[in-house]
C-alpha cells in the first residue's frame, strides 16, 4: 500500500500555481459532448489523469477517432454510435459511468459500464431510476444500483421529470437523453446543481432553456451540434487544496492562475472568505465559461455553519473540514447527507481522520460539528478517496501527517504531489 508523508511547513510563502490539473468535470464532458457533433472536436488542456483518458478510450471504443499531442486532443465522432465488443471501463469516475448512462440510453446498441472497486460500491438508481421511468432499458447489480450496468439503447420519447435530489450528474445524464428523444422534454432539481453541461451543450448549439417554474426546457436535437474549441481550465477544486493551504499558513499567499470562476464552482473559496481569508476573484475571458484568476491571502479563521448550496460544496468539504478543523470556534456542516454516497462516505472519513488528528469532531447524519483546535501528528487512511488524501496531506502542513493508500490521487491530479513538495517537504512510500 503506497503511502505520502507531509512534514509541516516552517516559513510562510508568496507563490502563483500554473500547474493545477485541468477541470476534470469539463474534460469528461468534453469528451462526451463530441459525440454529438459530426466535426472534428479539439480540446486544449485536455486533463491527463486516469478517469479522463479512461473518458476518451470509451469514446473511442464508440467509434471516435482520438488523436492526442501532449494535452492537445482532437476527437473525431463516428457517423454512427458503435456496439462496443468490450466493457466500458469508467475507472474511479462517477462522472463518467452516471453520463454515459443518460448519453447511451437513447442509442441503438448493447452497452456494459463498470469501473473500479469504489466505484463498482457507488449507487447507480439515482440516475438508473429516472432514465428508466422515461423508457430506458437499464440493469445491473442490486437492480441496478450498483456496477456493471448493463444498457439496451432505444429511441426515446419525451419526459418531464422532476428530480428530488441536486445532482449535476443526474441533470447531465437527463439532458442527454432528451436531447436525442423523439419529443421535446423538461427536467427540474431540488436546486441549482453545477451547470457545466448547459453551458457548454447551449454552446454548441444546443436548444436549453431554463424556465420561470424552474425546468430545464431540453429541445431534441434536429442537426448534430457545433464542435468544440475549447481550452479546459484549471479545476478550482483542485486549485482549492492549496488555498487552503495558504488560508492555515500566516502571512502566506497564493495565486490560482487561469481556472474557472463558474459560480456554481467556486463556492467552496466563498466559504473560506466567510471564515475570514482574504479572497479575490480576477475574470479574463467568459466564452464557455468566466475563466481567470483566484488570490488567497492568509487572515485568521473563524467557524462557519454551512447548509446551502451542498451541491456546489460537494467535492471541496474534505478540504473545508482541514481549515475548519484550525479555525476558531465550532463549524457545523448540515443537509450534507450527498457526501456519504461519493468515493468514500466522506461525512465518515472526514470524522474518522480528524479524530485520529486529535480534533474534537462529531459525526451527524447529515453531517459534522467541527471545534477548531491543533491538528497533531497522525497516519490516516484515504479510503480509497482522491479528495480525502489531498486533504489530509494538506493538513499535514500544520504537522507531520501520513496518508496511506494514495494511488487514488492519480485518477484526479496526478502532479499534486510535485506541486506540494514545492512548499513543504514531502515524501513518498510504498
Amino acid at each position: 500500500m503506497s503511502y505520502i508523508e507531509v512534514k509541516a511547513i516552517t516559513q510562510s510563502f508568496e507563490r502563483e500555481i500554473d500547474a493545477i490539473a485541468s477541470d476534470k468535470s469539463i474534460s469528461h464532458r468534453c469528451a462526451i459532448f463530441s459525440l454529438l457533433s459530426d466535426e472534428v472536436s479539439h480540446i486544449k488542456n485536455y486533463l491527463q489523469a486516469e478517469d479522463t483518458l479512461n473518458s476518451l478510450n470509451i469514446v473511442k471504443l464508440l467509434g471516435a477517432k482520438i488523436k492526442r499531442e501532449g494535452k492537445e486532443v482532437w476527437i473525431t465522432p463516428p457517423k454512427e454510435i458503435v456496439e462496443p465488443p468490450f466493457i466500458l471501463d469508467c475507472g474511479n469516475s462517477g462522472t463518467a459511468i452516471r453520463l454515459f448512462m443518460g448519453f447511451l440510453a437513447s442509442y441503438k446498441g448493447f452497452f456494459v459500464l463498470h469501473g473500479d472497486e469504489y466505484l463498482a460500491k457507488r449507487p447507480m438508481r439515482r440516475v438508473a431510476d429516472p432514465l428508466r421511468s422515461i423508457g430506458a432499458n437499464i440493469d445491473g447489480r442490486k437492480n441496478g444500483e450498483l456496477a456493471p450496468i448493463s444498457i439496451r439503447g432505444a429511441k426515446l420519447d419525451g419526459f418531464r421529470y422532476e428530480s428530488s435530489i441536486a445532482s449535476a450528474q443526474v441533470k447531465s445524464a437527463m439532458i442527454l437523453a432528451g436531447l436525442n428523444a423523439k419529443k421535446t422534454s423538461f427536467y427540474k432539481e431540488s436546486e441549482l446543481s453545477r451547470d457545466h453541461s448547459e453551458r457548454m451543450l447551449t454552446g454548441m448549439g444546443a436548444k436549453l432553456k431554463m424556465q420561470e417554474d424552474g425546468f430545464i426546457k431540453i429541445e431534441p436535437l434536429n442537426s448534430p451540434l457545433k464542435a468544440l474549441d475549447i481550452t479546459v481550465p484549471s479545476d478550482p477544486s483542485s486549485g482549492f487544496f492549496f488555498a487552503v493551504l495558504a488560508a492555515i499558513t500566516p502571512n502566506s499567499k497564493v495565486t490560482i492562475k487561469n481556472t474557472t470562476l463558474n459560480p456554481t464552482r467556486v463556492e467552496a473559496y466563498e466559504i473560506l472568505k466567510q471564515m475570514g481569508a482574504d479572497v479575490e476573484f480576477v475574470q479574463k475571458e467568459n466564452i464557455y465559461e468566466p475563466i481567470g484568476d483566484i488570490v488567497i491571502r492568509a487572515k485568521e479563521l473563524n467557524a462557519v455553519t454551512i447548509s446551502e448550496n451542498i451541491s456546489w460544496l460537494i467535492d471541496e468539504l474534505p478540504a473545508l473540514s482541514i481549515a475548519m478543523a484550525v479555525a476558531d470556534g465550532k463549524s457545523i456542516v448540515k443537509n450534507a447527507k450527498e457526501l456519504r454516497v461519493k468515493e468514500s462516505d466522506r461525512i465518515s472519513t472526514v470524522v474518522q481522520n480528524l479524530q485520529k488528528c486529535g480534533i474534537e469532531v462529531y459525526e451527524r447524519e447529515d453531517g459534522y460539528e467541527i471545534v477548531g483546535g491543533e491538528i497533531k501528528s497522525a497516519v490516516v487512511d484515504s479510503y480509497g478517496d482522491h479528495r480525502v488524501a489531498m486533504s489530509f496531506l494538506i493538513a499535514g502542513s500544520r504537522c507531520n501527517i501520513r496518508v496511506e493508500d494514495v494511488e487514488c490521487i492519480k485518477t484526479s491530479f496526478p502532479n499534486f504531489t510535485k506541486i506540494l513538495s514545492e512548499f513543504c517537504e514531502v515524501k513518498v512510500g510504498d
